[in-house]
C-alpha cells in the first residue's frame, strides 16, 4: 500500500507537469495557425492505451511514462517522421513559419514549466505559510550527526555564519547548500557561550554530495527527554519512573537529549535496559523492561515546550514576490551544482538518478504539502534540463533557431533531423544510465 500511494503521488505530479508542459507548445502553435497532429500524454511506439481524434489533432495516452508530447507538422522532432520534409512546406507547417513564432512556439514549454513552479511556490506560502525554529531560539543547540562531525561541530552548537551568509535559521540543509553551491570555506558557530570559526575541510563538498549521504542531516535539534505523562501499568511505571523525570543515559551511554536516547533504544526490543534519570537534584539508575515494541511505557515532552518556532503567513502579492525568489534561488544552485561537477568537486554519478530517485521523495504517505513543494520544484527542473542545448531538448531546437535569427541562415532540415537524432540517442544512453544506478543503489 505504501508503495502505491509514491506510485500515485509520482504518477499525478508527472502527468500535470507533463500536459501542462505540452500546453505551452500546443495553444501558441494553434495561435499562429500551425497544424498540431498530435498531443499525448507518454510516448506511444507501436501502440498506445488510449486515443481520440478531435478536429486535425489525435489526442492520447502512451504506455510509455518518459514524458510526453506534441506532434507538430513541419517540425523536425523526436518522432523521426520525416516523410512531410520530402515535400514542399505548406503554409500550415511549422517549418513555413517565421523564426520568431517558431521561437515562441519552443519556447511555450519551459515557459509554462516556469510559471507553474513560481505559482505553487506561492500558492505553498500563502496557504500554508512558513514555519521555522529561529537560530536563537535552538535553546538546547544541536545534537551532531555524523557527518557535521566531519566538519568540527560539537553537540550544544548553533551555527551563527556560513561563508558570507548569516544563518538565522536552524537548518541544516541551509549549511549544507552554502558549503555545496556557494563553496563556503569557514562557519562561525556559538559554543559555551562564545563564537568559535571552524575551517570546511578539504573535499567536504564530495563527502556530503555523495548519493548515500544526500538526505542526511549535519545535525539535529536538540532538547531534553523529560517524561510528561507515565502510561498506567506500564514497565516505566513499574520501574517507579515519575513525570519530570528527564532521562540522561541507557545501558551507560550517555543521552542528554531525545534524539540520542532514541539511538540508543533503536535495537532494544524485549529486553531489560539500566536507565539513568534525573529527579530534582538526585541522579538516579534503575533497570526498566523494553516492551514488543521497544518502548517504556510513557510519553515524553514535545520539542516546542522547549523552543522557539517562528510562523510566517503570507498575502497573495508577498508569496507571489517569494514564489519568484525561491524559483530563481533554486535554478542558481542547480547552475552552481554543474559548475561543482565541471570542476570535479561534485561526482556527475552523485547526482544522477532516474524516475526511480524521484518517486522515491514523495514517500508513503500523502502529503499536499510536500507533493505541490515537489512539483515546484520538479517544475523548475524540468524548465532548466528542457532549457539545455541539447537537440532534441527544447533548448537545442532554441539553440539552432536563435542561430538562424542572428545570422539569418537557416539550418537544413537534414542538420535538424541528424542532431536531434543524436540528441535523442544522448539521452536515451543517459536515462538508461540513471536506472542502472537507482537499480543498483537498491541492492
Amino acid at each position: 500500500m505504501d508503495l502505491l500511494i509514491t506510485i500515485a503521488q509520482f504518477m499525478l505530479s508527472l502527468c500535470i507537469l507533463i500536459i501542462l508542459h505540452e500546453c505551452g507548445h500546443f495553444f501558441p502553435a494553434k495561435w499562429f495557425k500551425t497544424k498540431v497532429e498530435k498531443f499525448y500524454l507518454f510516448f506511444d511506439p507501436y501502440f498506445s492505451l488510449f486515443s481520440i481524434k478531435k478536429g486535425e489533432t489525435e489526442y492520447g495516452i502512451g504506455w510509455l511514462p518518459l514524458g510526453g508530447y506534441v506532434k507538430i507538422a513541419g517540425m523536425v522532432d523526436e518522432s523521426f517522421d520525416t516523410d512531410a520534409l520530402k515535400e514542399e512546406p505548406k503554409e500550415w507547417e511549422f517549418r513555413s513559419k517565421p523564426a520568431w513564432q517558431r521561437l515562441i512556439i519552443m519556447l511555450g514549454g519551459v515557459t509554462v514549466n516556469f510559471i507553474l513552479g513560481i505559482l505553487l511556490f506561492a500558492m505553498i506560502l500563502w496557504h500554508w505559510g512558513e514555519s521555522y525554529i529561529p537560530t536563537e531560539g535552538a535553546k538546547y543547540g544541536m545534537v551532531v550527526e555524523e557527518l557535521g562531525e566531519h566538519l568540527g561541530l560539537q553537540d550544544g552548537d548553533l551555527v551563527l555564519s556560513v561563508g558570507s551568509k548569516d544563518m538565522d535559521r536552524f537548518e541544516s540543509y541551509l549549511v549544507k547548500q552554502e558549503i555545496l553551491f556557494n563553496e563556503a570555506e569557514t562557519l562561525v558557530v556559538k559554543r559555551n557561550g562564545r563564537e568559535i570559526t571552524l575551517n570546511v575541510p578539504e573535499n567536504y563538498t564530495s563527502l556530503i554530495s555523495a548519493y548515500e549521504n544526500r538526505e542526511k542531516s549535519l545535525f539535529t535539534l536538540a532538547y531534553p527527554n523529560i517524561i510528561s505523562e507515565i502510561t498506567s501499568g506500564s514497565n516505566a511505571q513499574k520501574a517507579g519512573l515519575l513525570a519530570g523525570d528527564q532521562i540522561i543515559g541507557v545501558n551507560g551511554i550517555e543521552t542528554p537529549f531525545y534524539v540520542q536516547f532514541a539511538s540508543a533504544m533503536s535495537s532494544k526490543v524485549s529486553e531489560e535496559v539500566n536507565i539513568k534519570y534525573l529527579r530534582s537534584s538526585d541522579t538516579i539508575t534503575t533497570s526498566v523492561m523494553v516492551d514488543e515494541h521497544g518502548k517504556l511505557g510513557y510519553f515524553g515532552s514535545l520539542p516546542t515546550d522547549f523552543i522557539e518556532i517562528a510562523s510566517e503567513k503570507y498575502a497573495i502579492g508577498p508569496a507571489l514576490g517569494m514564489g519568484c525568489e525561491k524559483s530563481y534561488n533554486f535554478i542558481a544552485s542547480q547552475i552552481k551544482a554543474f559548475g561543482q561537477m565541471f570542476r570535479g568537486k561534485i561526482k556527475a554519478q552523485d547526482s544522477l538518478g532516474s524516475f526511480i530517485s524521484i518517486g522515491g521523495m514523495f514517500g508513503s504517505e500523502w502529503d499536499w504539502h510536500r507533493f505541490w513543494n515537489l512539483t515546484a520544484m520538479l517544475s523548475i527542473l524540468l524548465a532548466f534540463i528542457n532549457l539545455l542545448p541539447i537537440p532534441a531538448l527544447d533548448g537545442g531546437h532554441v539553440m539552432f533557431l536563435l542561430f538562424e535569427v542572428i545570422t539569418g541562415v537557416k539550418p537544413s532540415d537534414k542538420v535538424l533531423q541528424y542532431a536531434t537524432m543524436g540528441g535523442f540517442f544522448l539521452i536515451m544512453m543517459l536515462m538508461i544510465y540513471a536506472v542502472g544506478l537507482d537499480i543498483m543503489r537498491l541492492f
